[in-house]
């Protein structure tokens, strides 16, 4: 079973998803499954809370304390109320309410009142079986919420009983605590859905757009038949709260680098991370870069003016058009599983992992290492 969201996180929660953020990427950010954010967001219809306030006129922790103490001493309920400046009623119904005078017991007053506060308040469509009925059949009719409460208006224009706002009926069909309306009911909208959506938000799926980019179709067919050195492949590899480091396979050989992303993953940081790494090599080893359609590349063209390496973007969803760098990315994992902290790591980190990646022999390369492979290109 999955840890509670604190009320920080569901906060978050909320806000990135009226940003338009998907779930996934929202959980990657908290470190949870999507699927946990999801089922957090459908347990209100996708209707996020009404976040919870005392009122002045409910008793307070404090407040409660002060009847505590005054009942301990012995004053009566006239002299408690007058300290607190609240009516003699209001203490007298406190003490009634929470085990009187000889079991009252201020932390537990206020955890129950809190407690009763929770507990959801039905709605206009609850209360009014009549008006329930008629919005039930406008939407059995396909009518949209819309329709259905300006024709309430009209058909009962002498009647504000039988009035009703047509954001009150999504929210009984999104909300079904409310209670009223039945969730099967949200089929017949035009839309189908039985979670509320964001206005004004449209969904992101993390993929910025690459301005002219340069597709893997166009790459030369000696990199895709790995017939000689310089051709590498790119990525990502996320951890704790959007942190992520940079890895690079070459293709030919196999070997891996990697650098740290210490300001963060985007376009600039990842440009300049990049331009620091390809100096490591001599230049005749960085022809080309295959990298997805990440919005981390978007300083693609400046990258290429700078160092003269031309990238090439795979086809959307198409992680086998980086092959090398994926099944790098899964081994990555034995060193940084999901989790991990990325901004934590330093160079000297990522050089050993990468070493000992390198020192691997690998069949596809006839039981050579990857940096035995290199070594060839550099004689």
């Amino acid at each position: 079973m999955s840890k509670r969201f604190s009320d920080a996180e569901i906060v978050e929660v909320w806000e990135r998803r009226a940003a338009g953020e998907l779930n996934r990427l929202i959980g990657r950010r908290l470190g949870r499954s999507g699927a946990s954010i999801r089922a957090l967001i459908e347990a209100s219809g996708g209707v996020r809370p009404t976040r919870r306030v005392r009122t002045a006129r409910h008793l307070t922790l404090v407040e409660r304390e002060e009847i505590s103490r005054g009942v301990a001493a012995g004053e009566s309920v006239r002299s408690i109320a007058v300290g607190l400046s609240r009516s003699a009623s209001t203490v007298s119904r406190e003490l009634a309410r929470n085990g009187g005078r000889g079991r009252y017991r201020a932390h537990q007053a206020d955890r129950r009142a809190w407690d009763r506060a929770r507990r959801p308040q039905s709605c206009k469509l609850a209360d009014n079986s009549r008006l329930r009925r008629e919005v039930e059949d406008k939407l059995r009719l396909r009518w949209s919420p819309q329709q259905i409460a300006g024709w309430l208006k009209d058909a009962y224009s002498g009647d504000e009983e039988m009035h009703v706002s047509h954001e009150t009926i999504y929210l009984t069909l999104f909300v079904q605590a409310r209670g009223g309306l039945k969730r099967e009911l949200a089929q017949h909208l035009r839309t189908r859905r039985a979670n509320r959506r964001p206005k004004g938000a449209k969904p992101s799926s993390g993929k910025g757009r690459i301005v002219n980019p340069v597709m893997i179709s166009e790459r030369p067919a000696e990199v895709a038949d790995r017939a000689v050195p310089g051709h590498w492949e790119g990525d990502l590899v996320m951890g704790k709260r959007q942190t992520a480091i940079g890895t690079l396979v070459e293709r030919w050989s196999r070997y891996v680098m990697l650098f740290p992303l210490p300001d963060g993953k985007n376009a600039e940081a990842v440009r300049d991370a990049l331009e620091t790494t390809v100096h490591k090599l001599p230049e005749h080893l960085w022809k080309s870069l295959t990298w997805d359609q990440g919005k981390e590349m978007a300083q693609h063209a400046q990258f290429t003016i700078d160092t003269g390496i031309q990238v090439y973007f795979c086809d959307p969803k198409s992680p086998w058009q980086r092959g090398s760098n994926e099944n790098t990315n899964g081994l990555l994992r034995q060193y940084f599983p999901k989790g991990t902290d990325m901004s934590l790591l330093t160079q000297d980190d990522l050089d050993h992992a990468a070493h000992q990646l390198n020192g691997r022999p690998r069949q596809t390369l006839g039981w050579m290492t990857p940096s035995q492979k290199l070594a060839e290109a550099l004689q």
